[in-house]
């Protein structure tokens, strides 16, 4: 049977009343999901699992997908307006969407987000559906060394996220590598930096580092100074995002949303890096560089398109190999086992209408995303004209509903509070929160992957130069690292002059 065959039958299963309301319904779940500080897509896919059981394979899936889909988007709406992402993948969306909100241009940047997001969804839904089979062989290659330079040259993305000053970018990447060595050693199972707590065993709750490195010092400068920013609301603006704003745009939207494929396909990434790393390249090609994390629009369709472009992309190891691509396709997998479905390369001879079928339902899925995320803008656009007396009390009660969700430990609260007070006085210091962020993301990752290489080769450092993977992320590492250097040279030279 052919492609095209395959596809025919695939929009056969879908095309049914059942399916659509199933997307819609899981897209509109997940866009409130997401736009609730600590309720990340996770959380709501999740939820949502139990409510799948009672229902035919291929509608429980596609309404799994929806939240998905859904949740990775709403992450944006709290981001921009309230400075507070709604999802891990959203944190690069604050750089340049909170100031443009603080412009009273919300409306611009909240309608570029979606059609970054609905741009690189799709983008990354036809990239699963032509792409599968090659991508999946490639992420096959990817051993622990390959994955050790992968995150490496991540890392140099830093550089991308420090603001004017290299050095307090670095400083704040080290307090993130040295806060996600808490925790059990995952290789020889010995305690580190947990004062013997139980509750830092596992390391600190990334959830709760993330609201309360980005929220709190948003309320603390509130109560800091009452008055500092009386005189400058944030209003969402008249003007929508016009068609020559996008096009100006959709370079930086493509390149995101290949970034965003590229570590999607491969297993553990995440959306997070993708978002850094796609927002770092295009404020590195942007003639409008300076202006990125000011309030830049073409900052926000490349940390959207980043994240959104994973979304499609973290399926192929899920359906060509049986191997989840992140965390909630990891619990995608379970409905597929419930259902008695098995993911991998035979699936795609047993049960191929099944395959197709959520192929042709996540391209329906990014029409849908499309029409509920302009709802959910005009719906949630009222919070930026909460007042402010009103709205951070507001915040900060879901900000501690939510942390506590996650595991239901106070503890975790208290974590989020600590982080609040570091993340405040970071601010009043100048050292940007994004660096942090990245480094307490990939931390726990490089040095996994880097002591697997080394028992992997009895401790020759020869591995991590094994083949020509390692040799392209190596050079591209040593290229970011020198081009890093120069522009810092170069900034300084003019400081001097000026």
């Amino acid at each position: 049977m052919s492609f095209f065959d395959n596809l025919l039958l695939g929009w056969e299963l879908v095309s049914n009343i059942e399916s659509f309301l199933a997307l819609a319904v899981g897209v509109v779940v997940g866009v409130i999901a997401g736009a609730i500080p600590g309720m990340s897509a996770t959380m709501a896919v999740a939820l949502t699992l139990p409510f799948t059981f009672a229902l035919s394979p291929i509608t429980g899936i596609l309404l799994l997908l929806g939240v998905y889909k859904g949740g990775i988007f709403g992450g944006s709406i709290p981001a921009i307006l309230i400075k507070t992402p709604g999802t891990p993948a959203s944190s690069a969306t604050i750089l340049d969407g909170y100031p443009l909100a603080e412009k009273g241009q919300a409306g611009k940047a909240l309608g570029m987000a979606l059609y970054a997001s609905c741009t690189a969804d799709l983008i990354s839904n036809l990239a699963l559906i032509l792409f599968a089979g090659w991508l999946a062989s490639f992420a096959l290659n990817f051993g622990p060394p390959e994955f050790f330079t992968l995150i490496l040259f991540s890392l140099t993305i830093i550089a991308g996220v420090s603001g004017q000053s290299l050095l307090r970018g670095a400083l704040s990447a080290l307090m993130g590598l040295l806060l996600a060595t808490i925790g059990l050693d995952l290789v020889y199972g010995t305690n580190r930096f947990n004062f013997n707590d139980p509750n830092l065993m596992g390391g600190l709750n990334f959830i709760a580092v993330l609201i309360g490195l980005f929220a709190i010092p948003e309320i603390l400068t509130k109560v800091w100074d009452p008055r500092g920013n009386d005189g400058s609301t944030r209003q969402l603006g008249g003007n929508w995002v016009s068609f020559a704003e996008y096009r100006a745009c959709f370079k930086s939207i493509v390149r995101g949303s290949v970034i965003g494929v590229f570590l999607g396909s491969i297993p553990g990434i995440g959306a997070a890096p993708s978002a850094f790393l796609s927002y770092s390249e295009a404020r590195r090609k942007s003639p409008n560089r300076e202006n990125f994390g000011k309030g830049e629009l073409e900052g926000v369709a490349a940390a959207e398109a980043g994240n959104n472009g994973v979304a499609g992309a973290t399926l192929i190891p899920l359906l060509a190999l049986g191997v989840p691509g992140d965390v909630i396709t990891a619990i995608i997998i379970g409905a597929f086992m419930i259902h008695g479905l098995q993911p991998g390369p035979l699936m795609f001879v047993t049960n191929a209408d099944i395959i197709y079928g959520l192929f042709m339902g996540l391209i329906i899925s990014s029409v849908i995303l499309l029409l509920v995320g302009s709802v959910a803008i005009r719906a949630f656009r009222f919070v930026a004209d909460i007042p402010r007396g009103v709205l951070f009390p507001a915040v900060l009660v879901l900000c501690v509903f939510g942390v506590f969700a996650v595991n239901n430990n106070i503890f975790d609260i208290g974590v989020m509070f600590a982080m609040g007070g570091l993340g405040f006085l970071m601010l009043r210091f100048d050292l940007p929160a994004a660096p942090f962020l990245i480094a307490f993301i990939l931390g726990p990752l490089l040095e996994d992957n880097f002591r697997q290489s080394m028992l992997m080769s009895g401790g020759s450092p020869d591995v991590l130069v094994r083949g020509p993977i390692t040799w392209v992320f190596w050079t591209m590492t040593v290229i970011t690292v020198v081009a890093v250097v120069r522009a810092g040279f170069r900034n300084s030279k003019q400081a001097t002059q000026n």
